[in-house]
């Protein structure tokens, strides 16, 4: 996999946890319980599949530009986006809609849970 920095990026986020799903093979990356990030081992538990959740208008987009942005693998396909962890996406792009996604589930949470994730005062 090409973006070594992934795994460390992502655990420096606020309030997220990582485990592995051992029935799926995927190392999840959540915020309260809920996934925004997921990296899909294959069968030697290398990478094939970094999955993230985006707006459904700039995962059409992303998909359009960029042939290593699919569909969500085993996901909503509307709102989850799979990339090729060995692809071309650039790194700076990455990070970005890693980001969004991290804001999408994070804002699905009341205000005073967010604070709570965030280690904000109530």
């Amino acid at each position: 996999m090409r973006y070594i920095w992934l795994d460390e990026y992502l655990l420096a986020k606020k309030g997220v946890t990582k485990d592995l799903q051992p029935d799926w093979n995927w190392i999840r990356y959540q915020i309260g319980g809920k996934m925004f990030a997921a990296v899909c081992l294959n069968d030697q538990n290398e990478p094939y599949y970094i999955n993230l959740k985006l707006e459904p208008m700039r995962g059409e987009i992303m998909r359009q530009q960029y042939e290593d942005i699919i569909p969500g693998y085993y996901s909503n396909k509307v709102h989850w986006n799979s990339i090729k962890p060995d692809g071309q996406v650039p790194d700076d792009l990455l990070k970005d809609m890693l980001d969004e996604s991290y804001s999408l589930v994070l804002g699905g949470f009341s205000k005073k849970r967010q604070k709570e994730f965030l280690g904000k005062e109530v």
